[in-house]
């Protein structure tokens, strides 16, 4: 079961951060993070691009008409967010190259 982050972020205030398996969870967000920054995209005109590189319009028509389902839509969908509030330079500095 997915922890929600405010209720990570919660946790770690009342804990101080001592609270066991806290850490393990900020490692997990770490490593998805990671994840996302170095995927690419798998299909259609931006084939193999980052998807951190993906033009915003495009990752808002995926939004108008639906995300793909799995993994590639989660990430597109995150990509979505982090892109609308101007986030993106946090994920260049993770990509792999």
């Amino acid at each position: 079961m997915k922890i929600p982050e405010s209720d990570i972020y919660n946790k770690v205030l009342e804990s101080g951060g001592d609270e066991p398996g806290i850490e393990v969870c900020i490692q997990s967000h770490d490593a998805e993070l990671v994840e996302l920054a170095n995927a690419k995209m798998p299909f259609g005109k931006y084939a193999g691009r980052y998807l951190v590189d993906l033009p915003e319009t495009y990752v808002l028509w995926f939004k108008g008409q639906g995300y793909p389902a799995g993994r590639l839509g989660e990430q597109l969908e995150a990509i979505g967010e982090i892109q609308m509030n101007g986030l993106e330079y946090l994920l260049r500095p993770l990509i792999r190259r």
